[in-house]
């Protein structure tokens, strides 16, 4: 969220630090990729659609189970896979009327978010701005961003295999993956997830890495009602751009 501090060691090699530990090349690997996804995404916001967890919480929380997320990607680690090299075009759909462009100047991304919908700006530790249904606060979108090195120019930098990140990503949450995805859209590579949560949420979340900056969007609803909103949702995360064209 705005105003959040880098971390100075977000993507320093994991084996500057474990050097002693005897592991074969690929647990390295591996451990190293997770590792740095439970630092980065224990620096966004800690999320569902039920409630929203201290920053610093959500750290230790992280920290302490690093080495359990990294036990069940190395025991199914599969092959990188290569990134997509054909483009997939930013949805632009206003759904209807549903939706409607909105395009932060300051920070530098746009949207297709939805038009009636309360809007809140910036609870920091949590997000940057966050898009609530009138009638259910548990319906609600949100984006948050966090620094990153500026050598770090891309999502990729947690590895190559977005279902080995997406399996991790569902451990952490206490979660169903029920797909991991990427595309390439303008420049820009992104990591798409879908969870089913065991606290009843159904979200989407979206990661990428622009302007020194990695950007998370999340879409969270009531598992009951996941299939009416699908559709609106996959357009929505479709829409965003860390960019200003």
């Amino acid at each position: 969220a705005s105003g959040a501090a880098p971390c100075p060691h977000l993507f320093i090699p994991l084996s500057q630090s474990v050097s002693h530990l005897s592991i074969n090349k690929q647990t390295n690997k591996t451990t190293t990729i997770m590792f740095r996804l439970t630092l980065i995404l224990s620096l966004l916001s800690s999320t569902t659609a039920f409630g929203v967890v201290n920053r610093r919480q959500a750290l230790m929380e992280s920290l302490s189970s690093a080495a359990a997320v990294t036990a069940v990607v190395a025991s199914g680690a599969a092959p990188a896979f290569a990134e997509p090299t054909d483009e997939t075009a930013r949805s632009v759909s206003r759904f209807g009327g549903l939706l409607e462009k909105y395009q932060d100047s300051n920070r530098g991304w746009l949207i297709m978010a939805p038009s009636g919908w309360n809007k809140f700006d910036g609870e920091v530790g949590a997000y940057d701005v966050k898009w609530q249904d009138l009638v259910d606060p548990r319906d609600n979108i949100k984006v948050s961003s966090t620094p990153v090195k500026s050598t770090t120019t891309s999502i990729n930098a947690l590895g190559d295999d977005v279902q080995a990140i997406g399996e991790g990503l569902a451990t952490k949450r206490n979660a169903k993956l029920i797909s991991a995805s990427e595309r390439l859209t303008e420049g820009i590579l992104f990591y798409e997830f879908d969870f089913a949560i065991n606290d009843g949420t159904h979200q989407l979340l979206q990661l990428s890495v622009n302007k020194g900056r990695i950007w998370s969007l999340d879409a969270n609803t009531v598992e009951k009602r996941w299939s009416k909103k699908e559709e609106l949702y996959r357009s929505v995360v479709g829409s965003f751009m860390p960019k200003l064209n």
